[in-house]
Order: structure tokens, then C-alpha cells, then sequence
């Protein structure tokens, strides 16, 4: 872990081939809701988090499409059992590949708690929870927008499911929730709303 003079914490380079195909994974893609007590490495992190959001490129796009590239989707990490971080909740910071610290300590149980007591959610080594300010896309293209904001949320979390299974890891998508639960455990601001809860874990 490489945390910077500013305290934010530096993510390996990700990799960009695998031995896993693109075909393969998709054709054993499953939604996995139960996971061993193991850990995951933070380079698994690092991967994962690219996958979902990460930049691609030289004109610093992402890795998941977003309609007119307005980028309305934000990224926590809510870290329990993550080799070399400590337990607590992180936010995704793509350009520069590192994370920022919101708040330390375990937290899975309490997002299980906001998801309708999922066990997933609580049993999984790490949870990603995806936000969106939805204004980044509805004052370009008005309510439409919002449709336009849900799309890149799949198209994300598919990102994630296949960066997953290329891993070897668990993963599945979680809908069911109390937003303003996991508004107020995330520290979102008003204007940011949570989308998608993915439990992460070995199988």
C-alpha cells in the first residue's frame, strides 16, 4: 500500500490482460451470495475498482460507458477483510487510482443492515457501493438523463462481475435498500444518491 503526502492511498497498476478470456467469463458469470471467511488482496481491489470505474485511454475516459461521458457515478469501498487496508470506508478516486478515506472501522454489518439484513452484504471480504449524482447527466439531457444514469450503472456493475469471475472471486448485485441508510453511512452529499450495493468475496 503507497498512501501519498495527502493521505490518500496510492492503487497498483492494473493489469490489462489475463489468462482468463473475456468468453469465459462471461459464460461462467454467476451471482454469488455466499462467500468464505477469506480475505482479498488489495491488488484485487485496485483491479476490481478499475474495471468499474477506472480510467482507459488517453482522453481519460472510463472503463464503463456513460452517456456523453458526464460521468455520474461515484464509488465507495467499504473494506472489512482487504489484505494490506485497514478496515473502513474508502471513496474511488479514478484519476488518480487511489483512495480517499471517509471513515474507519467495520461497517459491513451496518450496510447489511441498511440492504434488509443481506447476508452478502455482511459475510463478503469487501462491499462496492455505487452513487450517482444524477444532475451530471439530467442537465445535459433533462429527465432522460436518469434513464441514462441507471444504464451506466450495469454497465458498471457487468464490469465488476466479470472482472470477478476473471479473479476468481464472488460477486453479486444488490438493489434492495434504504437509501437514506446508506446515505447516511456513506457521508453522501444531498445531491448524491446510491444505486448499487456489490458484495465482493472469495468462493
Amino acid at each position: 500500500m503507497a498512501e501519498t503526502t495527502d493521505g490518500k492511498i496510492r492503487l497498483q497498476e492494473p493489469r490489462y490482460d489475463s489468462d482468463i478470456s473475456i468468453e469465459h467469463a462471461i459464460h461462467h458469470r454467476r451471482s454469488v451470495r455466499e462467500y468464505t471467511e477469506g480475505s482479498i488482496s488489495l491488488k484485487e481491489v485496485s483491479q476490481i475498482l478499475w474495471a468499474a470505474q477506472g480510467v482507459i485511454g488517453e482522453k481519460v475516459r472510463r472503463a464503463a460507458p456513460s452517456a456523453g461521458a458526464t460521468y455520474p457515478l461515484e464509488t465507495y469501498l467499504v473494506a472489512e477483510k482487504v489484505d494490506g487496508l485497514t478496515p473502513g470506508i474508502y471513496h474511488y478516486l479514478p484519476r488518480e487510482h487511489s483512495l480517499e478515506k471517509v471513515c474507519s472501522g467495520r461497517h459491513a454489518g451496518t450496510l447489511s443492515d441498511a440492504a434488509l439484513g443481506q447476508d452478502c452484504v455482511r459475510d463478503a471480504a469487501a462491499d462496492i457501493v455505487f452513487t450517482a449524482v444524477y444532475n451530471r447527466t439530467t442537465s445535459r439531457y433533462g429527465e432522460r438523463g436518469i434513464r441514462y444514469v441507471h444504464m451506466e450503472a450495469g454497465h458498471a456493475s457487468e464490469n465488476v462481475y466479470l472482472q470477478c469471475q476473471s479473479l476468481g472471486l464472488g460477486t453479486v448485485a444488490v438493489g434492495a435498500f434504504e437509501d437514506a441508510l446508506v446515505k447516511e453511512l456513506l457521508a453522501l452529499k444531498k445531491e448524491e444518491e446510491p444505486v448499487y450495493i456489490m458484495p465482493v468475496g472469495k468462493v
